[in-house]
């Protein structure tokens, strides 16, 4: 069956456009904008009417890619931005009223064991293997193995959440990013029990795909080339204090960086470099399987769509 899944990320906007079959998913097209959409939500609690536009624009497109490539399904997943946000599931109404896209709004748990799920899509994760997904409004860790998911946990602390509470320079001081990894590693010491002990790790998601790309020399993301990239952990460390010298613009014009994420790419890292660190681990290997792909999954599990009983004016976006 041929479906769509979408991301709806606090700081990007993903489609993934496949084919599902048997447990596999196998990629016709995959897309990616930086939406932002949790612009200022870690602070005012709520989804601002400009970020809300930037993501319904490339929905537009989205949705005509979906259509284009004879999508039977399109299912939206919502994460950190739109459950923080008082205006969340208004929103999500809207995207199916618009687009008619179904839509699941995720805990943090929920989006963990999802994450597992699309990380292990068609291949065997080795037990004792520790997932990381480093988004903007949360980090998702999840430890696992052939047997599935034996703990999860979803923390605040995303790359578009730690730079907007911590890192106001440009570069940052020392005094912040000393404050913005004393927050992560505190969080980690009061979330994660002391029995959780990995033996490897897996990262996802557009921080550790940028670092790889910056490890390999890449002048930008190529997924084929990173899927099972390994970045050692001293690397990241010695990439940090690289990242957090430079200013945005110097970020933003370097090569195998994505312009608009060079503003919390600084706290990205941050959050990959301590939670390597906190569990003692040497290597991350990069996963391009991600959410997107469980979203894949669950798309083509979705009832056929009844649009019988649509309302006039429906699905009118573009």
């Amino acid at each position: 069956m041929r479906v769509a899944a979408v991301d709806l990320g606090t700081n990007s906007t993903r489609l993934l456009v496949a084919d599902v079959e048997d447990g596999h998913v196998r990629e016709i097209e995959r897309r990616l904008a930086i939406t932002r959409l949790g612009e200022d939500v870690d602070s005012r609690r709520k989804l601002l009417p400009t970020a809300i536009a930037r993501v319904r624009n490339v929905l537009a497109d989205y949705r005509r890619a979906a259509e284009g490539h004879g999508a039977e399904r399109t299912l939206t997943l919502a994460t950190s931005a739109v459950r923080d946000a008082e205006n969340g599931e208004a929103f999500l109404g809207e995207i199916e009223w618009s687009y008619g896209f179904a839509t699941r709004l995720l805990s943090g748990e929920e989006e963990a064991a999802m994450t597992f799920r699309g990380v292990s899509a068609g291949r065997e994760v080795a037990d004792g293997t520790l997932v990381v997904d480093v988004g903007g409004g949360s980090t998702e860790l999840v430890l696992g193995g052939p047997d599935g998911v034996s703990w999860r946990a979803s923390l605040d602390i995303g790359c578009v959440r730690l730079t907007e509470r911590f890192l106001a320079g440009d570069p940052p001081s020392a005094d912040e990013l000393a404050a913005c990894r004393g927050a992560v590693r505190a969080l980690l010491a009061e979330r994660v029990p002391e029995n959780v002990r990995p033996s490897a790790a897996i990262g996802v998601a557009g921080t550790v795909t940028t670092l790889a790309t910056l490890h390999g020399g890449l002048p930008e993301e190529d997924p084929e080339r990173l899927h099972g990239h390994r970045v050692p952990a001293a690397w990241i460390e010695e990439e940090l204090a690289r990242l957090a010298s430079a200013t945005v613009e110097e970020l933003r014009a370097r090569p195998g960086i994505h312009p608009d994420r060079a503003p919390v790419m600084v706290a990205g890292a941050v959050v990959v470099a301590d939670v390597l660190g906190h569990f003692g681990l040497g290597e991350l290997e990069v996963s391009e399987q991600d959410i997107l792909h469980a979203g894949a999954l669950a798309a083509a599990e979705l009832p056929a769509p009844d649009e019988d009983g649509v309302p006039p004016g429906a699905y009118t976006c573009c």
